[in-house]
């Protein structure tokens, strides 16, 4: 089953590159296993923050002072799903940085 799950694992973060808000929601709804569960939680807020964060810094890129912001959270919404799919095809828990600490 844990294999099982190691997969499941990989697409919920790699879902962030092509369905970031409804493969986690339907993973969340659909699946049993509390771990993944919360770690589908985890991706589902991680996006919106992400999202959140890109947007704002999007309008204060129109001052200038957006674009430093923009870069390091475009690079984090790039990153920190690789880094989720490595860890989990080492069949390792990882927790979403930001908002791995509000879900258990």
């Amino acid at each position: 089953m844990e294999q099982d799950n190691k997969w499941i694992k990989v697409v919920l973060h790699s879902s962030a590159y092509y369905l970031p808000i409804l493969l986690p929601l339907l993973f969340m709804l659909l699946i049993d296993d509390s771990r993944v569960k919360s770690l589908s939680l985890q991706a589902l807020l991680f996006q919106i923050v992400m999202s959140i964060l890109i947007g704002i810094s999007v309008v204060f890129s129109y001052v200038l002072i957006g674009i430093p912001f923009l870069i390091v959270f475009g690079l984090m919404g790039f990153i920190v799903p690789i880094i989720g799919i490595i860890r989990a095809l080492q069949g390792e828990y990882w927790n979403y940085p930001i908002v791995g600490r509000w879900v258990k």
